[in-house]
Formats: C-alpha cells, structure tokens, sequence
C-alpha cells in the first residue's frame, strides 16, 4: 500500500453508534493478504434506503442488481468486497452477485431484494465468490454497532487512509444523527457519484423522498469533485435511515423540519466527497475551484470541472508554478460560454487577470508562495451571467503514474 496522504485528516472520526446499524468485516484473501476486505452491514426492519449509481455503460454486475434493488425502496443488508471490482466478468458475475445475495438474505432472514452488493477492486478478473460465502455466516455472528472503522478499511483498494464522518441533525426539533463512510482514490470523476459511500441515519424517512435528499446532496457533493476525469464502472452512493429516531413524521423534499437535516447530510457528503480528493492517487494539495459569472450553475460546474481535469493544471499546481496561462487555457476549451473582456481570475485571493490580460502591477510573489502550501483557491468569473459552483480536485504529481502502473503486481 502506498504511504498515507500528507493531505489524510490525523485520525478516523469517532462515530457513535447509529441505532439500527450493525456491521461486520473479515479478510476473504480476494486479493490482499492479511488485510480486511469484505463488510457485511444489517440494517433494521423497515429501514428505506435511496441511492446513486454510476452512468458508465460497462457498469459492473453488483450495480446491475442495485439499480433493481432500488425499486424496492428498503434494506436489510449490504455487502461490500474489495480487491475485485466483478465488472465485465458475463454470467459469471451475475452469478457471484446471485449467490452472494441469497447467502446474505439467508443468514439476515430477508427477502433478497433487501440486500444490496458492491464490489470494487480490479476489472475483468472473475471474482472468488465461494471466499465471500464462507466468510459471511462468522460476519453474521460477529455483527456489532458502531464498527464503522473497520467498515471502512475493509471497503479500501489504492485508499491510503479510511474515510469516515458523522454529524447530528434535527428533525422537528428532534435530534438525529447522520454517519457514513467512503472508499476513493482513483478512477475519480463526477458522473453521478465516482467511488463508493454508504451513509446511515436513524431519521424516519420514506424512500421517495430518501431518494430525492440523496440526488441532491450526491450533486453538491460528489459529483463536484475530480481526480483524474475517469469514471469508474462500480460507483455506488447508498443512503440507509433506519427510523429509529423519534421525530414528527416525514412527507415530502418540501417538509420546513427538513431543512437542517438536509444542510447537515450535505456537511456529511461534502465532508466524504472531501476525503476522497485529499486521497487522490499521489496527491499532494488540495485545490478548491470557484466559478461565478457562468450562464448557469450548470454551466459553472461544466467549466470548472474543465478546470480541475486539465492535466496542464493541475502539473502546474502540483509543481507550484504560477502560471496562470494554463487556467486561461482550460477555461477557454471549457464547452460553456465566457466573456473574455469580463474573464477575471484569482489564486489565494490574488487578482491576476482582468479583462484581456494581467492586471496592472501583478506581482506573482503572493501567489507563488500560497501554492507552496497544501490548500489552492482558484477563482475563476467568466462574466457570462449569474450561475456559480465550487467543484474540487488534486494536484498530478508522477507518484499517480507509480500507483496505477503498478496497481495489480
């Protein structure tokens, strides 16, 4: 495994236990050795459960049965194993996810359209499904609340550090509490959600709206963020609530009792999504990128991801030069409209371009020294109307190359 991000937090969060979550983990051996590699999470009856999946055409088998499973709009289980990812693998995927289904939903007493399968890992390669079914009868017995940092490392591939958050909430002037944890590194880019994340609350809420509070955090959340401008064939956002809180019952996205629960699961998210850029493959600063003045928020977030996925600058960055003609190129190819007469750009604070060129007296010396530090600003108005976002990436450093050259060995 690679050495810890200099960008990971000290510590994994210390998250309480979320009443009616109970969670397992053991090292199968699908390809690491010695390390935890397969989590079985149990949920309580009448749990509703929402979530996002990847957009990619070659999406892998255990996202073809989520994307059923959702239907149903209720959870009893989840099972997640790393070190294979089970994509382009035929009928032989379809039948690990089948099997690994009915073994899940035996030991859990559920029917097996209330377990849910993620897998992530190497593509292409069949997955060793008879070590996930002989591992899941012990997980079965050894599931307790509260494993969540187990949970986490046990969901990790190229991830240098476990990723995890927790905040409380109030619905109607009740308490709740909002937990989850994330798997990303690689193969990061937003097109619905490009990693893996589970979050679990014990509000009460129906799966309708679940899946509504879902979209519309996954879209200020992780599908703002990028490493490397790949999608990945295995993501998956799932969102558990448990409804176990005792809280004014829950009808609609437009409830005013919402409001703070839906400010807070976007904190959770934001915070996840946050993590998972601060771990990306080789990365050594994490850059924010804010553009205002763009036709539409749409549009703002098109540019700016246009933005973080040059590779021109985010060498730059990494290399912490200040060369500024390298932002004005990316916004230039971006596909949405620009001002130039109006384009303003700025790097920690510092105006640099104004207009069609530098601004008078530019002194690159502030700029150049807040690139020396781990957290770039780069704000971007491109004087085409009122639509702003915040999208958020990583520098390119050569140590990207050495993890994925040498990702299977």
């Amino acid at each position: 495994m690679a050495k810890t991000s200099p960008l990971a937090p000290k510590r994994f969060p210390k998250i309480p236990a979320i009443a009616g979550v109970k969670l397992a983990t053991a090292a199968a051996g699908l390809r690491y050795r010695q390390r935890l590699d397969v989590m079985l999470v149990e949920t309580a009856p009448g749990t509703t459960v929402a979530g996002t999946l990847t957009k990619s055409q070659t999406a892998s088998a255990p996202v073809q049965w989520c994307r059923k499973a959702l239907k149903g709009g209720v959870a009893r289980g989840l099972v997640v194993n790393s070190g294979n990812a089970n994509v382009f693998t035929g009928k032989a995927g379809e039948r690990a996810v089948a099997k690994t289904v009915q073994s899940a939903a035996a030991l859990l007493q559920c029917p097996k359209s209330q377990v849910y399968v993620c897998s992530t890992g190497v593509i292409g390669e069949d997955l060793p499904v008879q070590k996930i079914l002989d591992g899941l009868p012990g997980m079965q017995s050894a599931l307790k609340a509260g494993n969540w940092e187990n949970g986490a490392r046990a969901i990790m591939t190229t991830d240098t550090f476990p990723k995890g958050c927790v905040r409380t909430a109030t619905i109607a002037g009740k308490n709740v509490n909002i937990a989850g944890i994330a798997k990303g590194s690689g193969m990061i880019a937003p097109n619905m959600a490009t990693m893996l994340a589970y979050v679990f609350t014990d509000a009460k809420i129906p799966s309708r709206v679940l899946q509504a509070l879902t979209r519309a955090s996954v879209d200020q959340s992780f599908n703002s963020i990028t490493v490397d401008s790949d999608t990945s064939t295995s993501d998956t956002v799932l969102m558990f609530a448990t409804g176990k809180a005792d809280h004014k019952k829950v009808t609609a996205v437009s409830n005013a009792h919402l409001k703070n629960f839906c400010k807070v699961l976007n904190e959770v998210m934001i915070d996840l999504a946050h993590q998972i850029v601060k771990d990306g493959e080789g990365a050594s600063k994490f850059i924010s990128v804010t553009v205002t003045g763009a036709a539409s928020d749409a549009a703002a977030r098109r540019i700016g991801l246009t933005v973080a996925n040059s590779p021109l600058v985010k060498t730059a960055i990494a290399g912490e030069d200040a060369n500024w003609g390298r932002l004005i190129m990316a916004v230039g190819k971006a596909p949405d409209r620009v001002n130039q007469k109006k384009l303003k750009i700025k790097i920690g604070g510092v105006l640099i371009a104004n207009g069609q060129g530098a601004v008078k007296g530019y002194d690159e010396r502030p700029v150049a020294k807040h690139l020396k530090g781990q957290n770039v600003d780069i704000a971007i108005d491109v004087g085409a109307g009122k639509g702003k976002a915040t999208v958020w990436t990583c520098d390119l450093t050569h140590e990207y190359i050495s993890i994925n050259a040498d990702y299977r060995s």
